[in-house]
């Protein structure tokens, strides 16, 4: 990648005590998870857009409208409930934990995506499906029994704006921007 350019994400942060939570279900699920690569329980996270590779004096601008976005929308206490992978059919490559986002979550997520295509980027082609990535298939696997769940609720109270590296080791996040819900600060 050039100089001018990151690789980027916005995201909702996810408490301590919902990660533990998450890590237990995790835990319980192992068995059932032949030949996956679990993402960190530090990265666990709710994205909203996924920029991909953006032009780095891009970030400025669209940091001023998510804090604008994000100053829009009140805090919420969302359900975790559901585990399932994509896609449907076929063989499984993700394991997701869902969240019952309010309506406010959701323009959220549509002012990130008006945001991102006023710096250029390309419109998301594919709808908004709230989940968090559990982990990934490594290489097709038959698609695991998964029990109904229901881990309570979480609150999500700050998005933040993330460089993403990709390395050998797997992704590292550095957060280039963090703002709270309901706040103009």
């Amino acid at each position: 990648m050039s100089q001018d350019k990151l690789r980027a994400f916005v995201a909702l942060d996810i408490d301590a005590e919902t990660r533990d939570r998450i890590a237990a279900l995790v835990a319980d699920l192992k068995p059932e998870l032949h030949n996956m690569r679990l993402v960190p329980i530090e990265q666990l996270h709710l994205t909203l857009r996924f920029l991909g590779d953006i032009q780095r004096d891009a970030v400025a601008p669209f940091s001023r409208a998510l804090q604008l976005a994000a100053a829009a929308c009140p805090p919420a206490d969302v359900a975790l409930e559901g585990v399932g992978t994509f896609p449907e059919r076929g063989h499984p490559r993700v394991l997701w934990l869902g969240l019952a986002l309010p309506e406010p979550i959701f323009a959220l997520q549509a002012a990130c995506e008006a945001a991102a295509q006023q710096v250029g980027l390309p419109p998301e082609p594919r709808p908004f499906r709230p989940h968090l990535t559990l982990g990934r298939w490594r290489s097709p696997a038959p698609r695991p029994a998964l029990p109904p769940v229901t881990l309570g609720t979480t609150r999500l109270s700050r998005v933040i704006l993330y460089e993403s590296r990709l390395g050998p080791g797997g992704a590292t996040h550095t957060p280039l921007g963090s703002f709270a819900l309901g706040s103009a600060s």
